[in-house]
């Protein structure tokens, strides 16, 4: 063997060792010799805790009882319970959004005859996102499909699409509601059955001769759906017990609202806009209905456009006026 190679061998092999020791040593003194590592974790995990949460005794929706005196019942709402209240950024944002659409829709379901708790199912159908629509095709706060809308006095055309009118479809949603009523006599079975359908839910309730929501064996979807009405129910009126703290200022403010009505065509909602005091943007958030920048009205029906009211097209919470029509849900 050349002794040039033989000795070049034995350098590398000396780097080598000295690379591994100096590793090592490097690792050991990130595990053990620095001083604030462990200790940043213990005080962390000391000041970190994740609670199991306390159910109620007694839970009530839209009238009727709640079961939860059977495990299978309480482990399901207890489900729905953890994730709303641990999935704390779409909760608050339900908080925040409820302070400005709930005011809208209660009157109207008190006024139909159905109970204020259904507010909820409206939440937890759209996050009350009023133009949110679903990949199956249903859209609103209500989640209207097409062909339903229809069937309960909706217009769904090209330039007017009335499922993304919270009035309108707030009464249609209660037509419906009504309807399932009269055939279930069960609240909880008529939740259940805006989310799978009526046909589906008489099918199964005959398959597995069930009398109620909470005998019946569903799949994920409708099976939690109920369930998670309920959750953020008891969530939003008890927001301070499961952690939730926000100020007045925080909420999103109910805007008090003006109505203009259109018996004709409309060119340019642009110029609209700017001739009623607001912009395009403005316009059609109060009006997701409209959706298209012009109106042909070829039947000269009448619309109602909804506007921002006079003093508060442009507004900073402090400047509310009548602070005491947006108190936080309790």
């Amino acid at each position: 063997m050349n002794p040039y190679t033989s000795l070049k061998n034995s350098i590398i092999f000396i780097v080598v060792l000295v690379g591994i020791y100096m590793a090592a040593q490097l690792f050991n003194y990130s595990k053990v010799d620095d001083p604030t590592t462990e200790h940043i974790g213990s005080e962390y995990m000391s000041k970190y805790n994740v609670y199991a949460l306390k159910m109620p005794e007694k839970m009530i929706f839209a009238g009727e009882n709640i079961p939860l005196d059977r495990w299978d019942v309480k482990e399901s709402f207890d489900r729905e319970l953890l994730v709303n209240t641990y999935w704390q950024s779409q909760t608050l944002l339900f908080i925040k959004r409820a302070n400005r659409y709930f005011p809208i829709i209660e009157p109207i379901l008190k006024e139909q005859g159905i109970p204020d708790d259904f507010k909820y199912l409206a939440l937890i159908e759209s996050g009350l996102v009023p133009t949110v629509e679903s990949s199956a095709g249903a859209v609103g706060i209500w989640q209207f499909m097409k062909g339903t809308a229809k069937d309960y006095g909706l217009e769904v055309e090209l330039e007017v699409d009335e499922r993304y009118n919270i009035e309108k479809s707030t009464i249609a949603a209660c037509k419906y509601l009504k309807q399932s009523y009269e055939k279930y006599r069960s609240w909880t079975l008529v939740a259940a059955s805006y989310n799978a359908g009526r046909r589906f839910i008489d099918k199964q309730l005959q398959l597995q001769d069930a009398g109620d929501y909470f005998d019946l064996l569903l799949g994920e979807e409708t099976g939690r759906y109920v369930f998670r009405i309920m959750a953020i129910k008891r969530i939003m009126e008890n927001s301070e017990e499961f952690g939730f703290r926000y100020r007045l200022s925080d909420l999103y403010p109910n805007i008090p609202t003006r109505k203009v009505k259109v018996t004709g065509k409309v060119d340019d909602f642009a110029v609209f806009a700017k001739e009623n005091g607001v912009n395009y943007k403005i316009l059609k958030h109060f009006n997701p209905w409209l959706r298209k920048a012009y109106l042909t009205n070829l039947s000269k029906k009448e619309y109602e456009i909804t506007l921002p009211a006079k003093g508060y097209i442009n507004f900073a919470f402090s400047e509310y006026k009548n602070p005491s029509d947006s108190i936080a849900v309790k």
